[in-house]
């Protein structure tokens, strides 16, 4: 069935680089599976043009919007109103355009653990965690994994000023902690480990960390999904954790929060997910 554009209400994902976003693929199957109209494209915003670019978005009618990298931060400092998830993350991933305004959401946590207790069936409760980065992907999945009931949740970032500001913010001192990224050897080891690190982007050669911090119930979970996983992912099967999963879950299940913002209804991810999965299998799947 043909949109009608011009009726259709407009949304759009912000990010550099952007062209290989699935946003655009996913936010369209909701639309067309609970019959809404809406127009979603992906628009590529520089950092130093994404305040120009979004008020022109929101001049063209816009009624919302997701950011993704490296703009969740800056996406942040232009909101007039953000949810509480998202002050705690400093970050935000998902807009609402309200009263002339731009009122901001994080939904990467609830996306994250939604498929990880959901889909993927399985227990974040009383798991020590090691959330590896600080940025704006890790901020927006701390909060969430300290409310799934994780025992203790460890950051450690290669720049520790970042990992001392997330623990800061978190404001549980009792169970969230920050470390030196050269002292992982010596923090023992985990039964969730998350890597929201940029290891794999800008042409990285690998992922490496010491085998110790696995252990036999080990969950290790990659917030990226193809072929910047890889690295990650062939570290965890190779230091035996459990159970390895990737970010394409959480993509599919935040865009699901964020179009239930926005439209008041959730979308059935299952077959979304399962069609982007499919048509991800080889580079998902690669050694």
């Amino acid at each position: 069935m043909t949109t009608n554009q011009s009726t259709a209400a407009r949304y759009a994902v912000f990010g550099h680089p952007i062209a290989h976003s699935l946003s655009p693929r996913i936010h369209t199957a909701f639309a067309a599976q609970t019959g809404i109209a809406l127009e979603y494209t992906a628009i590529d915003a520089p950092p130093a043009q994404f305040a120009a670019i979004l008020d022109a978005f929101a001049a063209g009618g816009a009624r919302g919007g997701n950011v993704t990298l490296p703009l969740k931060e800056a996406a942040f400092a232009l909101c007039a109103q953000v949810s509480e998830r998202a002050r705690i993350a400093g970050a935000v991933n998902t807009l609402v355009r309200n009263d002339g305004q731009w009122h901001g959401d994080n939904t990467d946590g609830a996306g994250l653990v939604r498929d990880l207790t959901g889909r993927q069936g399985l227990d974040l409760r009383g798991r020590r965690a090691l959330l590896l980065g600080a940025g704006g992907a890790a901020r927006g999945v701390a909060p969430a994994l300290l409310d799934a009931g994780v025992l203790e949740l460890v950051v450690v970032n290669r720049t520790p000023e970042r990992a001392d500001a997330l623990v800061d913010a978190l404001g549980q001192p009792g169970r969230a902690h920050s470390r030196y990224w050269n002292d992982l050897a010596d923090q023992g080891d985990f039964e969730l480990i998350v890597n929201a690190t940029s290891a794999g982007r800008s042409g990285d050669a690998g992922f490496n960390a010491p085998f110790t911090l696995v252990n036999s119930r080990t969950l290790a979970v990659e917030l990226n999904y193809g072929e910047v996983a890889i690295p990650f992912l062939a570290w965890a099967r190779a230091a035996g954790c459990r159970d390895v999963v990737d970010g394409l879950g959480m993509l599919v299940e935040q865009a699901a929060e964020a179009f239930e913002l926005w439209h008041g209804v959730r979308p059935d991810t299952g077959p979304v997910y399962e069609a982007l999965r499919a048509q991800n299998a080889r580079l998902v799947t690669a050694d």
